[in-house]
């Protein structure tokens, strides 16, 4: 498993109520659908490090 580093992170509190009922949708954690969006942003735009590869994330 990749090494996870914390930081703060500020957001508009309505995008982050709605990642909250979006993770609560598919039992994620709301840290999780971040991550997991991150990651579906970063691969569709072919920007996702090759060490990371096709892994499929459901925190």
């Amino acid at each position: 498993m990749a090494k996870k580093k914390a930081f703060a992170l500020r957001i508009n509190e309505d995008i982050l109520k709605a990642i909250e009922k979006w993770a609560s949708d598919e039992f994620r954690s709301t840290n999780g659908q971040i991550e997991y969006l991150l990651n579906e942003s970063l691969k569709a735009q072919k920007r996702l490090p090759t060490s990371m590869g096709d892994k499929d994330e459901k925190s």
